[in-house]
């Protein structure tokens, strides 16, 4: 690489880093919701339908950024929770970004805060298919309440036990003349889980990592 190559990369770097790998994941947005009701805003949650990934857990709007039909995260979004609540998308108002969230499930998650400009989540045609129910919750809750905290265990596997009972050697660490510990599980990286207790159900993982991150910025 000479000078001028050394100039044109230059150029090209970003002026907003990115994530490294991103595209090898499931890329996906989520719309922490917001609804102003009696004079006070609400999280609007969706229970998941039992047809669908996932099936009965609690979660913001939102889903898989589709390039042919997205422009970017924020289009995702807007188009998913439009399509999941059964309202225009004009109803929809974004008035900032979340930090993104990078799950060690192989999800990206670039998340948004919006507000739905209804009467009553009566107005709401909610799609069947996708979603069970539709609820609020008053933010002053999350504000009161700070989640219980869990862990999970993470480790790295390079190789796994098919359903033949044959070793599949997704690293070959040996042959690569890697160090020997990389020829067995390797890691035990502890991962944060949160959980929200409220009104009979349970709030965790993702859509309690958005409400916690919602909830510093208030009191911040």
């Amino acid at each position: 690489m000479d000078k001028f190559m050394l100039e044109d990369l230059k150029g090209k770097m970003p002026a907003v880093p990115g994530i490294n790998g991103k595209e090898e994941y499931f890329n996906s947005a989520v719309l922490a919701l917001l609804m102003l009701i009696d004079e006070e805003y609400h999280f609007i949650f969706q229970k998941r339908s039992a047809a669908i990934r996932q099936a009965g857990q609690i979660c913001f709007p939102g889903g898989k950024f589709d390039p042919n039909k997205d422009a970017d995260f924020k289009e995702t979004a807007i188009r998913e929770t439009a399509e999941e609540l059964g309202v225009v998308s004009n109803k929809i108002s974004i008035i900032g970004t979340l930090d993104t969230i990078f799950s060690v499930m192989g999800t990206t998650v670039d998340a948004f805060l919006g507000v739905l400009d209804i009467s009553s989540l009566d107005d709401l045609n909610i799609n069947p298919h996708e979603v069970e129910r539709v609820f609020s919750i008053p933010v002053s809750y999350f504000e009161r309440t700070e989640p219980e905290v869990y862990q999970v265990s993470i480790t790295a596997n390079p190789s796994y036990i098919n359903k033949a009972g044959e070793e599949v050697i997704l690293l070959p660490a040996k042959e690569l003349g890697l160090e020997e510990q990389y020829t067995k599980p390797w890691g035990n990286i502890m991962n944060n889980i949160y959980v929200y207790r409220v009104e009979g159900v349970i709030i965790w993982g993702i859509t309690a990592r958005l409400i916690r991150d919602v909830i510093a910025k208030i009191k911040a």
